[in-house]
């Protein structure tokens, strides 16, 4: 304690401030929360300012080596500006008509790559259980700057207009999704996530500030590979029980026909013992032919004419 009031003497309290800020963000292990990850990455942007910062110019913020993994960059924007033209920060595009509530003079907005690992802190601070993040979490976050040295860094709410904000994952989505169509996440301050389908490949839109990724159900495909196999074994059943069936009739069919057949030569052969036909040809062809017979007429009744 004695230590900290010798300090206090010969610095200026913001500077206090930051040091032991910086002396507690060293931890890695401290930071298990999105929120906390997000205030850390805030200081360190806001660090990234000169006495005289450009508006509109990219920084990049500098992180220290224990947050190795996460990329961010800041940009300071005038908010009258900023709603006028839109502006492109790397896979944010804010487009004309962007609100800013409260619209203070002048915004940072700081955006966020978390990298692999630490966009995996968001399964343990959102209900994510069932899907699989296939990118990055990107955030896209604002905070009031009155001045770089100033202790007030109150984040601030950017919404989209009648265009929504758009994010492109091209380049930072590389996990084969298996011919799966992932789906946008996005996670609010609250602890929700809402999920929705991509407006084009890798492309998503959001109506406010977050934190945004690709994901999808790896579940599902197995699922399909079950029922399919079921139906597979199913449908084997089914097929053989209908194959015998069929092959039962067929069986019965040939069985009754070779019967139908043999009673029918049986038939011809007992005529033709019974009754000797005489063979006469026909043309060229060899015919088995009867005697001509003619019933001699009978009178019913006994008639003589007169004579």
């Amino acid at each position: 304690m004695g230590c900290l009031i010798s300090v206090s003497i010969f610095l200026p309290f913001n500077a206090v401030i930051l040091l032991l800020q910086l002396s507690w963000y060293a931890n890695a292990q401290a930071i298990d929360s999105a929120r906390l990850l997000d205030y850390v990455v805030r200081d360190y942007a806001f660090q990234s300012y000169t006495a005289r910062p450009k508006t509109g110019f990219l920084y990049n913020v500098r992180l220290p080596a224990n947050l190795s993994g996460i990329g961010a960059d800041t940009v300071r924007f005038r908010c009258g500006s900023l709603r006028r033209y839109g502006a492109q920060v790397k896979e944010f595009r804010l487009a004309m008509g962007v609100t800013i509530d409260p619209c203070v003079e002048r915004v940072v907005v700081v955006r966020q790559n978390l990298g692999t690992n630490w966009s995996s802190i968001y399964y343990s601070n959102y209900n994510f259980s069932g899907y699989q993040l296939v990118s990055p979490i990107l955030g896209l976050l604002a905070y009031n700057f009155a001045d770089f040295n100033t202790s007030n860094r109150s984040e601030i709410g950017i919404f989209a207009g009648k265009r929504p904000i758009t994010i492109d994952f091209s380049k930072v989505a590389r996990i084969d999704t298996r011919g799966l169509r992932p789906l946008c996440a996005s996670f609010d301050s609250q602890g929700k996530v809402s999920l929705s389908n991509q407006v084009s490949s890798n492309v998503c839109v959001a109506s406010q500030h977050g934190h945004f990724g690709l994901v999808v159900v790896p579940s599902f495909p197995q699922m399909r590979r079950k029922v399919s196999r079921w139906k597979v074994v199913v449908g084997s059943l089914v097929g053989g029980a209908l194959g015998a069936f069929l092959l039962s009739l067929l069986i019965i069919a040939m069985v009754v026909k070779a019967k139908k057949k043999s009673r029918m030569a049986e038939m011809e052969r007992r005529a033709y013992e019974e009754e000797a036909l005489q063979i006469s040809m026909v043309g060229h062809v060899r015919a088995p032919t009867a005697a001509v017979t003619r019933t001699q007429p009978t009178l019913e009744h006994e008639y003589s004419p007169p004579s």
